[in-house]
């Protein structure tokens, strides 16, 4: 099952994932695509930690994510990815301009596989066009995953002051 759960900035959607991760009564793999590159970041990082059960195997792969994906899935497994838009961030960083292309194809191509997977990301296309070419390369490579994603996905929440709205979910579709 591919679970993508979107929202803004402290909107809740980690802790959501968080608890639909337990609730699952699965081993967990949590992967973690955040770097430490300041305080600020190094705190939110240290929050995320504090919370995460001691049990939950975790591996932090800012790069290659679908390698990751693919070492970790198994049948009776969960991996749950937060975050895609700092996945997405570290990426268009880096001075090889089509290693974003490439990792993308392959988390489509390893989802293509049917993991069970939860997926987190800022949904980021809500505001104002940023200014400059890198942040509006950002929104649209974000806006495009998530279109990708959302159409692959069993279900689609998007969490807003931490209240879950379901925009997909194959349950609803069946009826």
């Amino acid at each position: 099952m591919i679970d993508l759960i979107l929202g803004g900035a402290r909107s809740g959607k980690s802790r959501l994932a968080e608890q639909r991760a337990r609730a699952s009564q699965r081993e967990v793999v949590y992967i973690a695509t955040a770097e430490s590159r300041d305080g600020e970041m190094h705190s939110r990082i240290a929050h995320h930690r504090e919370r995460r059960p001691a049990e939950w195997l975790t591996v932090e792969e800012p790069l290659h994510l679908a390698a990751a994906i693919r070492q970790h899935a198994r049948h009776d497994n969960l991996i749950l990815v937060d975050c895609l838009t700092l996945w997405i961030t570290n990426l268009l960083c880096q001075e090889d301009a089509s290693l974003f292309l490439r990792e993308k194809a392959a988390l489509l191509d390893v989802l293509q596989e049917r993991p069970n997977i939860i997926l987190v990301s800022n949904e980021t296309g809500l505001g104002v066009v940023p200014l400059g070419e890198l942040t509006r390369r950002f929104v649209d490579e974000a806006g495009w995953l998530h279109q990708e994603l959302a159409s692959i996905a069993d279900r689609v929440t998007l969490v807003v002051a931490g209240l879950p709205h379901i925009l997909k979910s194959v349950e609803s579709l069946n009826v």
